[in-house]
């Protein structure tokens, strides 16, 4: 990349501290980071600048934390005790070539970059960072698998909803320590691919029926699945490991009514290794980046 290539990291919590080592090893990133102001390290290569100092028409990307903002244009800043808010009319004042990279895309910062002309990038929508993602996701979802069982994940009945690219590594790394797996869908051409893995395909209608014989179930699907009616057959010491994005897709309420031990756990990969996240997206970013000025120099 030539020139310099201004990058600003505003907000973002621990998976955001390897992200941006590997990004400071990139001799042609100017590193600019604001909210990270309560961090006893340093990073060589990267400048702590307040909020109101960054230079915005000098920006060639930038890097908000994983949640986005919220509705009112809020972000998270974990390291930071000061309160960090993006206007509309703050992206407006950033160049129209600029790039702002976030986890996901809420509805405000889709609005805000989408009136200011300007490219968002949600990571986590991308193929390469959730297939990467996966892993550390499922060793999460094995760690706390155990944690919350008296018995053997092997020979477990584990059913697994949703055959996307985190659903298909639950699925086959949980058949791998012996667990007898099946998986539900809504797609034919994914119950030929669960069936050519050696494991069960199921329609997803058909859950309730299912989850009578069910010890351990992962959700990943964004969207209420888990209904009562899935719930109230259940066995006392079943597990359910919710690994769908907020606000999952468990009814949850009505799990603790029963007695069902039903666990939240969307970030896990955050939660459970920050380290690897972060550098997955540091050498994500670090490409998007690279490509943007080769085609910038065309």
């Amino acid at each position: 990349m030539d020139p310099k290539v201004n990058v600003a990291v505003i907000g973002g919590d621990a998976r955001y501290l390897e992200m941006i080592r590997q990004l400071t090893r990139n001799p042609d990133v100017e590193l600019l980071l604001t909210g990270f102001e309560q961090l006893n390290q340093g990073f060589t290569g990267a400048k702590q600048v307040e909020f109101e100092d960054l230079k915005l028409n000098e920006l060639h990307a930038i890097i908000l934390p994983v949640p986005g903002m919220d509705s009112e244009g809020y972000i998270e800043t974990v390291f930071s005790n000061k309160k960090i808010q993006l206007k509309e009319k703050w992206f407006q004042q950033l160049p129209e070539n600029c790039l702002v990279f976030s986890g996901i895309a809420t509805p405000a910062l889709t609005s805000y970059t989408d009136k200011a002309g300007i490219k968002l990038i949600p990571l986590f929508n991308r193929d390469d960072v959730a297939i990467y993602n996966s892993i550390p996701t499922v060793e999460g979802t094995i760690m706390m698998a155990i944690q919350h069982t008296d018995f053997t994940i092997h020979s477990s009945k584990v059913i697994v909803l949703g055959f996307g690219r985190v659903g298909m590594t639950l699925a086959s790394k949980f058949a791998a320590i012996g667990a007898d797996v099946w998986v539900g869908t809504r797609y034919k051409e994914e119950m030929a691919r669960i069936t050519e893995m050696g494991l069960t395909p199921f329609h997803i209608d058909e859950l309730s029926e299912i989850s009578p014989e069910c010890d351990i179930l992962l959700n990943t699907v964004p969207a209420l699945v888990v209904t009562k009616e899935v719930i109230r057959p259940m066995k006392s010491h079943s597990v359910i490991i919710d690994l769908a994005s907020k606000p999952g897709g468990t009814d949850f309420k009505f799990a603790e009514q029963r007695g069902i031990k039903a666990l939240p756990a969307p970030g896990l990969p955050g939660i459970v290794a920050p380290k690897t996240a972060g550098e997955i997206l540091g050498n994500v970013v670090s490409q998007i980046l690279k490509e943007h000025q080769q085609e910038g120099s065309k």
